[in-house]
């Protein structure tokens, strides 16, 4: 079962078979991670010559898609299925990154390829979603237009790109346009290399990166960097109550949350934060008045919020949510890397998803398969083996926090826990990421490992809360 099906509704379907067949698209499509379906209107037109378009009504230069042989094709695919149906039309709202991702947590998406003067509007009624532009400009046709945004949607899909920090490091991750790159030779037409990415100290590398990377953005997307400069004063503001905020610093920082309220007074700081891509808030408030105007920006989609005040609970509480758990956040201030004792630690793939399920799944209630499966395809879980056999088992959540550990009752009392914490912080570092992550009240073992290892605990409680469906208010 691929992680996502890809239909093209088209007067030119070898024009999109040609395009998607070559490259990491095309590589993911032969490994089953994408699917690709390019379906011809025109065998779904009753004209017996394939004819699909007729002249508009109220005249008007060139010519227009039938209505019926879309609607035809588009039952073809979907059957008696709503899907999620994407209208290429220079009429349609832009297509941003922030779009991409979010299609590509569907399971199927279909794309109608407009041409001519365009499509009877009362099949766009009945069938489209979505009307979407990748700019003010007109082309020939929707074909391309599509093959853009699939482009851009597959590649976010987990075990398309090799590596998965690709689709961080990039134009447009966090609000900045990617730095510049280099390769072989050191000098070319009398052009060298800058020094500090030949030095070997990453850390000199990475702050050049940053650095490059503002500059660029400043000068060719002012737009973006009013954006990014109002979340790094952010940033910085709640750096101050690091171990009561880390998690909001990090989700701002790795550039998934975005500011939807933001209230400085004094220092005190009290701010609403969107992770559209996972549907969740953070939120912190000063006092309960910032609380209750704080919530009136809290989007109709949210799903999960994470919160650190009483009467913050309390008041999403009376909108209809509920407590899933209650925790204690735990951080790594440290920049030194920690001892990893045991050695055979690697990162798992699928054929351990049943293993890993196993122990995570059953031993964490608000953990599903499918949540566990995507952290393997994105490579985000690893485990400690003892004779080629899995002991234990970490990973990092999909908002970057550590979980997930878990180490076979026989294995315990060897410090394979330690280790797998130990290794899985290590490379945080190496990403220049702040390791921390949440320990649920009353479980005093692992409170004693977070200390063991150098972790700081958080002086507040957290409340993690699920939005409840209108049925069960």
């Amino acid at each position: 079962m691929s992680e996502i099906s890809f239909h093209i509704l088209t007067l030119f379907p070898e024009m999109i078979s040609g395009g998607l067949r070559c490259g990491v698209i095309g590589r993911a499509a032969l490994k089953g991670i994408l699917s690709f379906d390019a379906v011809n209107i025109r065998d779904y037109t009753s004209d017996k010559h394939g004819k699909v378009d007729d002249y508009p009504y109220g005249g008007g230069a060139g010519m227009l898609i039938q209505a019926q042989p879309v609607y035809d094709a588009y039952r073809a695919v979907a059957g008696g299925r709503k899907i999620r149906t994407i209208y290429v039309t220079p009429q349609g709202t832009p297509f941003t990154q922030q779009k991409a991702r979010e299609l590509a947590a569907e399971k199927e998406l279909v794309f109608l390829c407009g041409h001519y003067e365009g499509i009877d509007e009362r099949v766009l009624e009945e069938i489209v979603t979505d009307n979407i532009s990748i700019g003010d400009y007109v082309l020939t046709g929707g074909e391309l237009p599509a093959m853009v945004m699939i482009d851009a949607i597959a590649r976010l899909v987990p075990g398309v790109l090799g590596n998965h920090s690709s689709a961080e490091e990039e134009s447009f991750h966090n609000d900045l346009l990617e730095y510049p790159q280099y390769s072989r030779p050191e000098e070319w037409q009398g052009k060298k290399v800058p020094e500090v990415l030949l030095s070997g100290d990453h850390r000199k590398v990475a702050a050049w990166r940053l650095q490059q990377a503002e500059t660029r953005t400043a000068l060719r997307r002012p737009d973006l960097y009013e954006k990014y400069s109002q979340k790094q004063c952010l940033i910085r503001l709640m750096a101050q109550d690091k171990r009561n905020k880390i998690h909001m610093t990090e989700s701002l920082a790795r550039g998934y949350a975005e500011i939807l309220y933001s209230d400085i007074r004094e220092k005190e700081v009290s701010a609403l934060l969107y992770d559209r891509d996972r549907q969740t808030v953070l939120a912190s408030a000063a006092d309960e008045a910032s609380g209750r105007e704080l919530a009136d920006y809290l989007p109709e989609d949210t799903k999960l919020a994470v919160v650190s005040e009483p009467f913050m609970k309390e008041l999403l509480e009376k909108r209809h949510y509920r407590v899933l758990g209650v925790y204690s956040q735990v951080l790594y201030t440290g920049r030194e890397s920690l001892s990893v004792k045991h050695k055979d630690i690697r990162q798992l793939s699928m054929e351990h998803y049943v293993w890993v399920c196993r122990r995570c799944c059953d031993g964490y209630g608000g953990i599903r398969r499918e949540y566990i499966r995507k952290r393997i395809m994105e490579g985000d879980m690893y485990g400690a083996f003892v004779q080629e056999q899995p002991a234990g088992v970490i990973g990092f959540h999909e908002e970057g926090s550590l979980g997930m550990l878990f180490v076979e009752e026989s294995f315990r009392g060897q410090g394979l826990g330690a280790s797998l914490e130990s290794y899985a912080v290590n490379r945080m570092l190496e990403k220049g990421r702040v390791p921390y992550g949440y320990v649920e009240k009353g479980n005093l073992i692992s409170e004693k490992l977070q200390e063991k290892l150098g972790f700081y605990k958080a002086e507040k409680t957290f409340w993690r809360l699920e939005k409840m469906l209108a049925n069960r208010c």
